[in-house]
């Protein structure tokens, strides 16, 4: 049987007509005369610079050096000129500490170092290889995997899941992934079981990917341990929770990590980077992006970090004119850009354009209380209720409604006939509580 969890939405002509334009189009590479390369891509505390304006640096070549206990280096993603070290606007509020580098478009590498093969290497070398190569979570979250493949102590893991899913709609750059690199992928994938001990993994996949699941089982095949779990086409397949529910039937507690449930989820992106920096010794700077929507010629390219919107919308021949918007990821997710300088980073798989009609906020209509909300709710919250407690300032009660379980990913709002800003109002409140918190 094809596995699930309760609640999600089905937001049909997006995931399947929104896929369409670059489901089938391979990934083709791009450059860019110029990066620009945040140090601060990743969840803790932003890298250190360790180049200036002027000097000259290789292809992989450490420019910014890990802080912090969450830290990860920064690489080159280009050989080339430092231009300068400052703070550029990017996807958060505030300027940003960004390296600017003028590409030579000669990369010349750094001297690379593997580590050893698939199933011979020493497994405890293999997380600090993998924070070496300045490794975070691929899928969005950006959160350091050298970290994650610590299993905290107390704690049991017997389960690793890759997740391919992809649900969010419009993004095929996973899919991509999965049918071009598949044998990176489960290289990865067993680097990841052999750092952790963990002897059982899965690579999940929704059932609207049937040439991603094929692949994927001819490259999984004869390896200890692993195999593709086929599941259900719904949203939000692809969460974090809702994924260990639907391929395990754990469920996370409140309040608690995959870990608490015995289980380590990544993404097949983060799986390839893994496998390139202990075999081949190559740090991440690049990844594939779906460029599509308003955009004349949509695609799946090979992005350098440091890439500014503007130049991987060129190299698909430009936004169309009535292009008033562009997000960084899916619609359901995403994060609306600024302005076309801010780039490309480790955890960017998507920009989504939207001409004016498809841009235009919808006006809020009253709740009528139909309940759809807390059907949709994959964590099996009351969505309405929090929202509202969010609007009147009442942040305790709506962290006691579960506030904080809420995984933002919009189904919510989605399915709401009242076109209710649900997302949007929680999202706001638990930024609030985790600058009271910073504060």
């Amino acid at each position: 049987m094809k596995r699930t969890f309760m609640g999600g939405v089905h937001p049909l002509s997006e995931i399947h007509e929104g896929k369409r334009p670059t489901q089938g189009l391979a990934v083709r590479p791009v450059t860019s005369a110029q990066v620009v390369i945040p140090v601060g891509q990743h969840i803790g505390a932003p890298s250190a610079p360790c180049v200036k304006k002027g000097d000259n640096v290789l292809l992989g070549q450490v420019i910014a050096e890990p802080v912090g206990g969450l830290g990860i280096p920064v690489h080159a993603s280009v050989s080339g000129t430092v231009l300068a070290v400052e703070e550029r606007q990017q996807l958060r509020a505030k300027p940003e500490m960004c390296i600017v580098i003028e590409n030579d478009m000669q990369d010349n590498w750094t001297e690379l170092t593997p580590v050893g093969e698939v199933e011979s290497v020493d497994p405890t070398l293999i997380a600090p290889a993998v924070k070496a190569a300045g490794i975070c979570g691929m899928g969005g979250a950006a959160f350091p995997t050298h970290v994650k493949l610590a299993v905290p102590e107390g704690k049991t893991v017997d389960t690793v899941i890759l997740n391919g899913c992809e649900c969010e709609p419009y993004l095929t750059a996973d899919h991509r992934q999965m049918l071009e690199n598949a044998d990176r992928i489960a290289d990865g994938l067993r680097l990841i079981m052999r750092a952790t001990g963990v002897k059982k993994a899965f690579v999940a996949i929704e059932d609207n990917k049937p040439d991603a699941i094929s692949v994927m089982e001819k490259a999984l095949a004869g390896r200890e341990g692993c195999e593709v779990a086929v599941l259900k086409t719904k949203y939000p397949q692809g969460g974090e929770k809702t994924l260990i529910q639907a391929v395990t039937g754990r469920e996370v507690p409140r309040g608690g990590l995959p870990a608490d449930a015995g289980v380590l989820v990544f993404n097949v992106s983060t799986a390839a980077a893994i496998a390139d920096a202990v075999v081949l010794g190559k740090p991440l700077v690049e990844r594939i992006v779906t460029v599509t929507g308003n955009v004349n010629e949509p695609a799946n390219l090979l992005v350098r970090i440091g890439t500014s919107v503007e130049e991987v919308a060129n190299a698909c021949g430009g936004f169309k004119e009535d292009t008033r918007k562009v997000i960084f990821g899916g619609p359901m997710t995403g994060i609306p850009a600024p302005d076309t300088t801010v780039s490309i980073a480790k955890n960017n798989n998507g920009l989504v354009a939207f001409n004016e009609k498809e841009a235009k906020q919808a006006e809020e209509q009253p709740c009528i209380r139909c309940g759809r909300c807390a059907m949709a709710c994959s964590i099996h919250l009351q969505p309405f209720k929090i929202a509202v407690a969010c609007r009147q300032g009442k942040l305790d009660l709506a962290k006691e409604y579960g506030l904080m379980d809420c995984v933002l990913c919009g189904a919510c709002s989605y399915i709401c006939p009242a076109q209710r800003h649900l997302t949007v109002a929680m999202k706001t409140a638990k930024e609030e509580l985790a600058a009271k918190a910073r504060r």
